[in-house]
Parts: structure tokens; sequence; C-alpha cells
């Protein structure tokens, strides 16, 4: 039996598809009254639980082998930072004390590659770079460090458990429609769209999912892998997009500095209007950073092999249009 937390979320639920296409029995962890339709369909058993409380994880692991740990809280607005060291930290430290416990044979951790340091420009971000708990780019890139270094020191005290790294995800299954799923969408719809000069590592959420499963098979204890795609600027990806529906939307290109001058402003336009937020000073820091990211150590000891960004959006396009339903919701969101 397999264990996914977090198994409603973009990565969750695709990486349940893989794994219940190859046969195996999962067991998907939900928050209380979590809403399942990313899972419909999938011959799984659903438990509701929540990661914060040790006894959800005691009764949610009875008779699992192996736990891929997902759950985590991820915002770009200010004010967030102690729910996520909750969720992300003392969550991870849960999770891994109830793997403990139950005898769990491997624990796959789900960090970011945003957890690592951030060198400077031209240097290749690798797993040579340390997670890094005091990271100035925000609270969601500092508690994903510190919960890596969790699982590293339970490596140590013995614990069989891998890392993965995903850089930007981008996909099909976009159900809870993340920050680039909400992207694309504003580049299907004929809308004014923004955007921001800038470039960043982006991947396939289904590459992702397999690269979980691949380091779960042959990642080696205590090993990072960084798995990243394509690095791509923000225009190319709307450029390719458009393409694909035969037709461009009216697009602005904004100058990173005068960007960064209204991010000052905006947290209290999201306020006002009640938007989630996505045109942060961290959202347009991450464009703007370096992210010259290798996949290699992936490629060789894994067998990753990530498809082109262009197929990819093609895919998350036909998953947008076959799904519109989701995007009042979206526009909403």
């Amino acid at each position: 039996m397999i264990l996914v937390t977090g198994a409603g979320g973009h990565i969750g639920n695709v990486l349940v598809r893989e794994l219940v296409n190859r046969g195996q029995k999962v067991r998907a962890l939900l928050l209380d009254g979590e809403d399942d339709t990313p899972l419909k369909g999938l011959d799984i058993e659903i438990m509701e639980g929540n990661i914060l409380r040790p006894t959800d994880l005691g009764r949610a692991m009875q008779g699992v082998d192996t736990v891929y740990h997902l759950a985590s809280m991820i915002s770009i607005s200010p004010g967030m930072e102690e729910v996520m060291r909750r969720i992300n930290i003392e969550g991870t430290q849960n999770v891994i004390d109830a793997a403990r416990a139950v005898g769990v044979r491997r624990l796959v951790y789900t960090s970011s590659i945003h957890a690592l340091c951030r060198p400077p420009e031209g240097k290749v971000i690798c797993e040579d770079v340390a997670f890094d708990p005091q990271s100035p780019a925000g609270p969601y890139d500092r508690t994903k460090a510190e919960a890596s270094l969790l699982v590293q020191k339970a490596v140590s005290e013995g614990m069989d458990a891998v890392i993965v790294c995903p850089t930007g995800v981008v996909g099909p299954y976009d159900y809870r429609r993340s920050e680039m799923g909400l992207l694309v969408l504003g580049w299907i719809r004929d809308r004014l769209n923004l955007l921001v000069e800038g470039s960043f590592d982006f991947v396939d959420v289904r590459d992702v999912a397999l690269g979980h499963i691949l380091a779960c098979e042959h990642g080696k204890t205590g090993s990072v892998y960084l798995l990243s795609g394509e690095r791509i600027s923000l225009q190319k990806m709307a450029q390719t997009v458009q393409e694909t529906i035969g037709r461009k939307a009216p697009t602005i290109v904004v100058p990173f500095e005068l960007a960064i001058f209204f991010t000052y402003f905006t947290p209290l336009w999201y306020r006002l209007t009640r938007t989630k937020a996505r045109f942060t000073r961290y959202a347009l820091e991450t464009v703007a950073s370096n992210s010259l990211i290798s996949n290699e150590k992936a490629r060789r000891e894994l067998g990753y092999q990530p498809r082109s960004m262009k197929e990819s959006l093609i895919d998350t396009v036909a998953w947008w249009l076959d799904h519109q339903h989701l995007w009042s919701s979206a526009a909403n969101a």
C-alpha cells in the first residue's frame, strides 16, 4: 500500500493517476471535507486527515510500505509565514515520526527548487546547492528548506528517504487552478494580458509525477533530485499557447522595474478584491532570478526524461478547453 499526502493537489492527483496506472494500491490523504474531484473515478482508497494531527497520520499509515509526502502550503501572499511554518515544517516532522513509528520502508519528500540557495546568474543550480532555511526570498522558500533539512536529519538517523525538488510546474489535471494554470488560462481567453520580462525553468506535472516514482524506485537513500524541465521566457510560453489556439490575445509586456514598483500597491488590491495574489514581489523576483537548473543527476541515476515545454503547453491548453466549467471559478480565484 502506498500513501500519498496532498493527493488532491496538482502534482498529487497526477502522481496518484500514474501509480494506479502501474497497478499500485494507493491510499490518498485529503483534508477533512476536501473536494475529491481531482481523484474522481480512480480505484483508490480515500482517507480524510490532517498532517498536523499525528493520530490521523498513524491511522493513515497502517499497512503502508511507501509514503509520498506532498502535502504543503504554497503561498506568495504576505502574512502567511506562521501557518506555512506549521504545515510545511511541523507537518513534515509529524509525517517523519509516523512513518518511523509504523516502519514505513521508504519516504519520498516533495521539496522545491525554491528551497535551495539562489546562486548568482550564470552558475548552474544542481544538487550540490544547499537548502537555505534563511532565504531572504520568502517564507515558502524558508519553510520548505527547513522541512527538507528535517528529512535529511531523519536519514542520518536511519530512515530511508529521498527528496525531489520540482521547478515551476505546468500541465493538465489542474483542478485546483495553480498559479501557472491561471496564467495559461489567461493566455487562452480573449482578454488583455500583462506579462513581465523574465524566464524560469518550467516542467510538466506528468514528468514530475513520474520523477517521484523513479526516485522512489531507483533513488539513493538521502539523495536529492532536481526535477527540472526547460528554461523558457513567459513571452515564449504565451506565444506558444496562442499559436496553439490559433488566436492572439492583446498583451502588454511590463518592464521589470515598473512591475516591481506596482507590487507596493498590489497587496491592497488583492485584499479589496478578495482575489488570489499573483502579481507580487516574490513572483517577479522568481522570474528574474537564476533559473539555470540542471537535471543531469536525475537523468543519470533515475532515467528521468522530461518532455518539451511546447508539448506540455499544447496538452495543457487541450485540457483547459475540455474543462471550461472551471473557467468561471478561475476568474474569481
